[in-house]
């Protein structure tokens, strides 16, 4: 499913209980400088992202301050984050001139303890080649290093590196739970282009080998992922950034089925194999 960018006046974009990505909640919140938002979603985790600008997070006695910071947009620095447990009541207040914030979650019914997670405490991979179009950066907010502090949410940021070019390729589902196989995660993107009109394509390869569909994915486009093989890829000269959430149904870490057909290509593609292992 894609949803157009639009002005969601901090309403959620993939609200709870979702039709077609129920694991996964996601909403983007715009802030000026002193204003603050509050929120609590009963039954899911959540992890605050600033996309740009900088903010503080409280969270019953818990604090982050100076979360964030960067400036012009997704590129113009490393990302920072703040995981808030199970329904637990947050506010998010901007300190700087402006700010955009994203707001993951995944459904969890545990409640654990808040906690930041800084530029330097990042999982950072570098996967592919410009020669094979598959050359991509990983930054892990909620990622392997957060595995024992987190129930069943991974939150990355994804960077096509160079001009054009593929990701999530070789395609690779995971809608089923089949262990040791595959594991059932939703998934939601949110996409940015550099320049910002700049575009891309997000396929849905159904499993039955029929005609898939195509999306048209464009800079603030959010993509839900609920089954089937889902490679994307940016049109020449220019940069994709697209923000993941995923949530699993029974268990944390990611197990990926590829496609058959593709599967060959794992030794092809520098690195990916090491990709693959991170998302635990």
């Amino acid at each position: 499913m894609h949803i157009a960018p639009h002005d969601n006046q901090n309403a959620p974009i993939v609200g709870a209980g979702n039709e077609t990505v129920p694991l996964n909640y996601f909403n983007i919140v715009h802030l000026k400088a002193g204003e603050t938002f509050r929120y609590a979603v009963p039954g899911y985790e959540t992890c605050i992202v600033p996309a740009t600008g900088t903010v503080d997070v409280a969270c019953g006695g818990f604090r982050a301050e100076a979360l964030g910071g960067r400036g012009t947009d997704v590129w113009d620095g490393e990302p920072e984050g703040t995981y808030i447990p199970t329904g637990r009541e947050v506010e998010i207040t901007c300190r700087s001139g402006t700010a955009e914030v994203f707001v993951a979650g995944a459904r969890f019914d545990e409640v654990l303890e808040p906690f930041a997670v800084r530029a330097d405490e990042l999982d950072l991979v570098q996967y592919g080649s410009d020669d094979t179009k598959t050359h991509r950066k990983i930054k892990h907010i909620l990622g392997q290093k957060q595995a024992d502090r987190v129930g069943r949410l991974l939150v990355s940021e994804l960077y096509t590196v160079g001009q054009g070019g593929w990701s999530g390729f070789p395609a690779h589902k995971h809608d089923t739970d089949r262990l040791p196989d595959e594991t059932r995660h939703d998934e939601t993107y949110n996409f940015r282009f550099r320049p910002s009109h700049g575009s891309g394509l997000q396929l849905l390869q159904r499993e039955d080998g029929g005609v898939g569909e195509a999306y048209h994915i464009v800079d603030g486009s959010t993509v839900c992922i609920d089954k089937g093989y889902h490679p994307c890829v940016v049109m020449p000269g220019y940069e994709m950034y697209y923000f993941t959430i995923l949530g699993g149904l029974s268990q944390r870490p990611l197990v990926q089925y590829f496609q058959p057909t593709h599967a060959d290509q794992l030794h092809t593609i520098p690195g990916i194999l090491d990709m693959v292992a991170k998302f635990k």
